[in-house]
């Protein structure tokens, strides 16, 4: 027999999973929770909660995620594959207390159906043939940037899947922690409570003869090091960074220590990916892709042109996929 906290968030997430909600926020307000849903990159209302029910539901999780319940005064993060009737869902939690002590939780929904989809919502159809282009290399190093929540893991999975369907492949994934469930990757997790770090992971998979590495993100000098050192040996290499467009993620791996020839020899595509609401109340990927001899040029400092993301979004509004009001909102500065 279930629990009354249990059943709350069991409809809880069937409420989020049924409208479509990227992100669940649930936020102490006036000695209160008020709970929101984001669709679509918007906030709407959801309800309002007692905060002994909003502390009991915040813990409930906590537990089935392996976090420390107890620990209130740090931000933790984890995951929970939760099984429902249509299936398994994945959630990941995040956890901020405020300076009242209480702690506020965002639960991010993967949507597993979604993810399966073999088509991608994006704009300009022409930029996922580049991009599928991109990962039939046998080797390199491949960046994709954008903020938290733009789809980067998701066109991963979706590439590497078009790959996979052309020819048997051992793909190896890394990440902090796993979102998208795919049988066909062995994939890993980082844990440091366990002294499991993305160094020591990637020195573990280059020995494991993958054709393919995925690594979440690149968040230190060492995993830069490892990665760069991947794509030397012959590995394809594919993660994630933080930068603002492609050409800040040169800057970026410079300020990870890695050298100006170990961008020249290893680098061979940057995309940097938003997720943008069009009007027809979805969400449409728009790429900023920088390789062949755009990218060449950029590596060695060299005048070169190529399509800004700037450019690629005053298309799509020029085209009418999107608004003004979005247009500027996602306009880089």
């Amino acid at each position: 027999m279930k629990s009354a906290i249990e059943e709350d968030v069991q409809q809880l997430i069937k409420d989020a999973v049924e409208s479509n909600v990227s992100d669940i926020h649930l936020l102490p307000v006036n000695q209160h929770y008020v709970l929101y849903f984001r669709q679509f990159g918007k906030m709407t209302f959801y309800a309002e909660r007692a905060l002994d029910w909003g502390k009991k539901l915040i813990s409930y999780l906590k537990f089935l995620a392996n976090l420390d319940v107890g620990e209130k005064r740090k931000p933790q993060s984890g995951a929970i594959h939760y099984q429902m009737a249509i299936g398994q869902i994945e959630l990941r939690l995040s956890t901020i207390t405020n300076i009242d002590l209480i702690e506020s939780l965002v639960i991010r929904v993967i949507h597993q159906k979604k993810h399966e989809q073999n088509n991608m919502n994006v704009f300009f159809p022409n930029d996922v043939m580049r991009l599928n282009r991109l990962v039939q290399r046998k080797s390199g190093l491949i960046l994709f940037s954008g903020p938290v929540g733009s789809g980067k893991t998701t066109t991963i999975y979706h590439l590497l899947r078009n790959r996979m369907a052309d020819e048997t492949l051992q793909i190896i994934t890394m990440e902090d922690p796993v979102e998208i469930i795919e049988p066909q990757f062995l994939q890993t997790e980082v844990n440091y409570r366990a002294g499991v770090s993305y160094e020591q992971l990637i020195k573990a998979a280059l020995r494991h003869h993958p054709d393919i590495l995925l690594i979440g993100e690149i968040r230190d000098e060492e995993t830069a090091k490892m990665v760069i050192r991947g794509a030397l040996t012959g590995h394809l290499m594919i993660a994630t960074i933080h930068a603002k467009n492609t050409l800040g993620v040169i800057g970026r791996l410079q300020e990870l220590s890695v050298t100006t020839q170990q961008i020249q020899q290893t680098l061979i595509g940057i995309v940097s990916q938003r997720l943008i609401p069009s009007f027809q109340e979805q969400r449409y990927a728009l790429f900023e892709i920088l390789e062949g001899k755009a990218l060449y040029a950029a590596c060695h400092q060299q005048p070169m042109t190529f399509r800004t993301l700037n450019q690629r979004l005053r298309k799509a509004w020029a085209n009418g996929y999107l608004s003004t009001k979005s247009y500027y909102q996602f306009e880089i500065i």
